[in-house]
């Protein structure tokens, strides 16, 4: 795997054993916003902190897709929660 573009905020993040690439891109945060049913991105902090099991997958999956990878690579892989959170949380942070 080429090394992340931190100018474009790419992270890679080890999901499962493999490393892989996030990025939160403007379609990544259009599908993260229509899934949390919200109206922009200011609700997102908020939302952030209480995100169900299915809702962090969802989030995963769009920032997996905003790095170019396929977004059902994780179906059936034993991803922990603090593995997810630690990921979404570092995609976040390489957009600040």
């Amino acid at each position: 795997m080429p090394s992340p573009n931190p100018a474009r905020g790419e992270v890679v993040a080890v999901l499962a054993g493999t490393p892989r690439r996030l990025c939160l891109t403007l379609g990544a945060l259009a599908r993260i916003e229509a899934a949390l049913d919200l109206d922009d991105w200011s609700a997102l902090p908020e939302r952030f902190g209480r995100l169900s099991a299915r809702e962090l997958t969802t989030v995963l999956a769009a920032l997996l897709e905003g790095g170019g990878e396929d977004p059902d690579v994780l179906a059936g892989q034993p991803v922990s929660i603090p593995e997810a959170v630690a990921a979404v949380a570092a995609a976040l942070a390489a957009c600040a």
